[in-house]
């Protein structure tokens, strides 16, 4: 074997040896299924370290054309995975190919997400709110300023509502996030975040009472419970007239991650913003733009309104 693709394939059964002691059988069975889709994708006049999601596709619906099983072709696919995580890691792909493949008989779902009118809608009805004078102003302006920050940031709920007080001290126009295992990674923050958050802060400051938290409460925790928030952002939500069903903290995170794909960012920029470790979890969302575009020809291109007219 001399191909770029050969050597690679022997690079990744050594890495699975080396560093993650996997079986003997474990590693025939990676060079057995790998092994197969490099003939098929040569048979095709493609090299598995340059292959796309199509060509994949037609490598699992040849694996069905030949009798194979769901949980066997569930098997290759897993394979696949293993071998692009381990290319996108040494650098030698910028993507992984698997990422937007659903697993043979389980269909993958995709991520619920706002529109940026409706998003813009439930900002301006947040801010109409923590605008006015009346009751529960500091409940209003805190609103104000999660809608704000979550949008801006795409953060998880979970790093959002646990925010130290601290963050108040900071003049910058970015944020240091603590994400899953404790990885700490930079976000910028929108003027619009930063002047709800300063006005937040004003009105928490007159409190007598101090807190280590940026959104404290009188709970176990000491800040906002997740749970909290979602329900207070569905109610926000009924009365800027957006479908309740259709929000929650984690539209918003997709809402944003999506938004900025579809207006021309970076797929990594976008990963390391979200935080995740894997660039498979975030290609989910370019899943989520082809669906889309597919449905905008659909539905507005002539020719296809009139193939609709024809049927």
């Amino acid at each position: 074997m001399t191909d770029f693709s050969a050597a690679h394939l022997e690079a990744f059964l050594e890495m699975m040896s080396a560093e993650r002691g996997a079986a003997v059988n474990t590693l025939q069975s990676y060079e057995r299924d790998l092994k197969d889709a490099l003939a098929f994708l040569r048979s095709r006049g493609t090299q598995l370290t340059d292959a796309s999601p199509d060509d994949l596709r037609s490598y699992l619906s040849h694996l069905a054309r030949q009798g194979f099983m769901s949980s066997s072709q569930a098997r290759r696919l897993s394979s696949l995975r293993q071998f692009y995580k381990f290319l996108y890691a040494e650098g030698l792909r910028g993507d992984d190919p698997t990422g937007i493949l659903d697993a043979p008989g389980k269909a993958r779902a995709l991520p619920k997400t706002l529109s940026i009118d409706d998003v813009s809608r439930l900002i301006r009805q947040a801010e109409a709110e923590a605008s006015a004078a009346g009751e529960d102003t500091l409940a209003k302006l805190r609103m104000h300023a999660l809608i704000e920050l979550l949008y801006a940031t795409g953060m998880r709920v979970s790093e959002l509502v646990s925010l130290p007080a601290s963050v108040l001290a900071q003049n910058g126009r970015f944020l240091v996030i603590r994400g899953k295992g404790s990885k700490e990674r930079l976000v910028p923050l929108s003027h619009a975040a930063m002047r709800a958050m300063r006005s937040y802060g004003d009105a928490l400051r007159q409190k007598e009472e101090e807190s280590p938290w940026l959104f404290p409460s009188y709970g176990k925790s000491g800040h906002l419970p997740r749970q909290v928030f979602a329900r207070d952002l569905k109610s926000l939500a009924a009365r800027a007239g957006i479908k309740v069903a259709a929000i929650s903290p984690h539209v918003l995170r997709h809402a944003f991650a999506s938004h900025l794909l579809a207006n021309g960012a970076d797929l990594r920029a976008v990963q390391e913003l979200l935080g995740h470790s894997d660039i498979s979890t975030t290609q989910i969302y370019t899943h989520v733009l082809e669906e889309r575009l597919h449905e905008l020809v659909q539905n507005h291109h002539p020719l296809a309104k009139q193939a609709k007219k024809q049927d």
